[in-house]
């Protein structure tokens, strides 16, 4: 198997091999050697949310006189490109690392400045358009995206996949209250038999259990969003 092709990247600390056709960098690269701890990456939907992040602050740096438009724009479209899943695979930094999750902010940023750059027709590395930290993460610290990524991720997984699946559970063991209604059961109380019930009572209980969930995550949802 022919050797991986690697480029040469420099930060404050010197020299740093990443592979040719990677889209993150030297401070990226230096994080994945620190924290071998567990092969985990952060999930599509945080992922996802550090794009949307990335995006709307450039934008509203352009709007605020602090960013180029040009930078702006070609920021703007390489964020939704990694809200798109273009780079999953360029997000290399494992789950487990430093307390605020700097090294994962910087790993967007070095992403998405280097598909920046290439939006604008420079280079990916050493001689890029457009600076990780200068460029991409104006205005911001991880301790502003990180938690705010965990939000907007968080609020997606609950409305898109939670939620659903829980009225979906709702809906089912109704039915099955319903279908079971006719069958009386012995009931049961401090590890002993006690007064029978119908199996479609016991039923309705998880299905009120369910549905109680259902509206805390309601008011989950407005704290999130």
């Amino acid at each position: 198997m022919a050797a991986e092709r690697m480029r040469t990247e420099r930060d404050s600390m010197g020299e740093v091999p990443v592979p040719e056709d990677a889209y993150y960098g030297a401070s990226t690269e230096r994080a994945r050697q620190n924290f071998p701890i567990s092969d985990l990456r952060l999930p599509r939907s945080f992922i996802r949310a550090l794009g949307q992040i990335k995006g709307s602050a450039a934008l509203v740096n352009a709007e605020l006189g602090l960013l180029e438009a040009r930078l702006a724009a070609a920021i703007a479209q390489a964020a939704e490109e990694v809200e798109e899943s273009r780079f999953d695979r360029d997000f290399v930094v494992d789950v487990f690392q430093t307390g605020s999750g700097t090294s994962t902010n910087t790993n967007a940023n070095e992403v998405i400045a280097n598909r920046a750059s290439e939006i604008l027709g420079g280079p990916r590395g050493e001689g890029r358009l457009v600076h990780p930290n200068d460029h991409v993460n104006r205005c911001q610290s991880s301790n502003d995206v990180i938690p705010t990524a965990m939000q907007l991720a968080a609020l997606v997984e609950i409305s898109v996949e939670l939620v659903p699946a829980l009225e979906y559970l709702e809906s089912s063991l109704r039915r099955k209250a319903a279908e079971f209604m006719p069958v009386i059961k012995t009931g049961r109380t401090h590890l002993q038999d006690a007064t029978p019930i119908r199996l479609g009572q016991e039923f309705l209980g998880y299905a009120g259990q369910v549905a109680r969930g259902l509206k805390r995550l309601q008011a989950v949802r407005l704290e999130l969003g």
